[in-house]
């Protein structure tokens, strides 16, 4: 799950500097909570609880890496692509999807704060 992880967050990573590419060359910074998100919730904290549940495999053992794991990844992608489409469509519909990514994804978040109070040791 570790490796996962952490392959996982390199397309985050590429998502995440070619949105700001993008950015960067229309001059149009519309998007920048999107690419934030993107660069910390997908690259930066998944390469970190990639690297966790690698050096200690009682993290990865637990049942709550995997609700950690699908919770984060469904979560995060719907959380942003409907904010991307908020931001560029002005369509207040979406917010409740934002809503419900934000939702899954910080259910995941808190799992694994469980994950590692729960199970690791020294």
């Amino acid at each position: 799950m570790g490796i996962k992880l952490i392959k996982i967050s390199t397309v985050y990573f590429a998502i995440g500097i070619l949105l700001g590419y993008y950015m960067s060359t229309i001059h149009s910074y519309d998007l920048t909570p999107v690419h934030v998100h993107i660069n910390l919730l997908g690259w930066t904290a998944l390469t970190l609880i990639g690297i966790l549940y690698h050096l200690f495999p009682q993290l990865e053992a637990s049942a709550l890496s995997e609700w950690h794991f699908w919770l984060h990844n469904i979560g995060l992608p719907v959380m942003m692509l409907a904010l991307a489409g908020l931001i560029s469509s002005g369509n207040e519909s979406l917010t409740p999807v934002i809503a419900a990514g934000a939702t899954l994804t910080a259910i995941g978040v808190l799992l694994f704060a469980v994950n590692v109070w729960k199970n690791l040791k020294k």
